[in-house]
C-alpha cells in the first residue's frame, strides 16, 4: 500500500469519525445541555492526548502553548468549537455539515493575505464559486432561510481562523500536543457555553460516550493520515466527510436534503478539492 492510499483511507476513517460524533453529539443535545457535552469531550480528549503525549516522552502542554500564536488559535477554536456545535444541536445535520466544507474558501484567500501565498485567477475564481455555493445552500432571504444557518458560517470562520493559526503555530509542537491544546479549548469553550446552557445529571452516558469515543478517535486518525503520504493528496479526502454527514443526516435524523442543498453541497465540494490540487 502507497502512502498516498494510507493517508487517503486514514482520513477518510478520521471524516467518518467526525461525521458519526456530530450524528451522537447532535442525539445528545436533545437530553444534555450542549455546553455539558463539550465540558466532558473535551477533558476526555484532553486526558487522551496528554497520556499519549507522556508516552512518547513529551510534555503535554510545553512552554509553546502560551504564546501570543497559539492564544488567538485558541481564541478561534473557541469561536468554532461554539457555534459549530450550537449548529449541529439546532439545525440539520446535512446543511450545517456542507456550510463547514467551505473552511479551504476561506483559508487559501487568507493565507494569501497572511503568508504572502500565490492564488492565481482561477483560484479566485474557485473560491467565488464556492461562496456563491454556500448562499446557495443558506438562501438568505428565502422562504427556507433561517438565521440560525448563520451559526454554521460563524463556526466555520472560526475553524478556518484556526488552520490559520495552526500554520504560524511554533513548529516545535507536535501533532498529539497541539491535540491536547485544541481539547483543553474544547472544554474551556463548554465552560463558557455552561453558563447558559447550565448543567444537569447525565441521562444519556451512552450517546455521550459515543461521541467522545469518535471525536477522539476521529483526531487521532486525522493525525495519522497527515503524517502518512503527501498533503495534497491526502487532504481532499477531508470532503468524504460531508458524504459520511448526508448519510446519517437521511438514515438517522430522517433529514431530506433538497436540491438546492444537494447542489450546493456538490459545488462545494468540487471547487474545494480543485482548490487544494492545484497549485496557481
Amino acid at each position: 500500500m502507497t502512502p498516498n492510499l494510507r493517508g487517503a483511507l486514514w482520513m477518510m476513517a478520521s471524516m467518518a469519525g467526525f461525521a458519526i460524533e456530530d450524528a451522537f453529539l447532535k442525539k445528545a443535545a436533545g437530553a444534555v445541555p450542549l455546553g455539558e457535552i463539550l465540558l466532558i469531550e473535551g477533558l476526555c480528549g484532553m486526558a487522551f492526548f496528554a497520556l499519549l503525549a507522556l508516552r512518547r516522552g513529551e510534555a503535554p502542554l510545553p512552554r509553546g502553548v502560551l504564546t501570543r500564536t497559539m492564544a488567538v488559535r485558541s481564541g478561534f477554536e473557541i469561536v468554532g468549537r461554539l457555534f459549530y456545535a450550537l449548529a449541529i444541536a439546532l439545525t440539520p445535520l446535512s446543511s450545517t455539515s456542507a456550510i463547514l466544507q467551505a473552511t479551504p474558501l476561506i483559508v487559501v484567500p487568507a493565507a494569501a493575505v497572511l503568508f504572502g501565498e500565490r492564488v492565481g485567477v482561477f483560484r479566485w475564481t474557485l473560491i467565488g464559486v464556492g461562496f456563491l455555493a454556500v448562499l446557495l445552500i443558506i438562501r438568505p432571504g428565502g422562504e427556507t432561510f433561517t438565521p440560525l444557518s448563520l451559526l454554521a458560517v460563524a463556526g466555520m470562520l472560526g475553524f478556518a481562523g484556526r488552520d490559520l493559526a495552526t500554520r504560524a503555530a511554533p513548529l516545535a509542537l507536535s501533532n498529539v500536543q497541539l491535540g491536547t491544546a485544541g481539547f483543553g479549548v474544547l472544554a474551556l469553550a463548554g465552560v463558557v457555553l455552561s453558563f447558559w446552557t447550565g448543567i444537569k445529571a447525565i441521562e444519556t452516558p451512552g450517546l455521550l460516550a459515543g461521541a467522545i469515543v469518535f471525536g477522539v478517535s476521529g483526531y487521532a486518525a486525522l493525525t495519522i493520515a497527515m503524517r502518512s503520504g503527501e498533503v495534497s493528496a491526502v487532504t481532499p479526502f477531508r470532503y468524504s466527510r460531508l458524504v459520511f454527514a448526508l448519510i446519517l443526516s437521511v438514515a438517522v435524523f430522517g433529514e431530506h436534503p433538497d436540491a438546492m442543498t444537494l447542489a450546493g453541497s456538490a459545488i462545494i465540494v468540487a471547487c474545494g478539492v480543485a482548490l487544494l490540487t492545484r497549485k496557481t
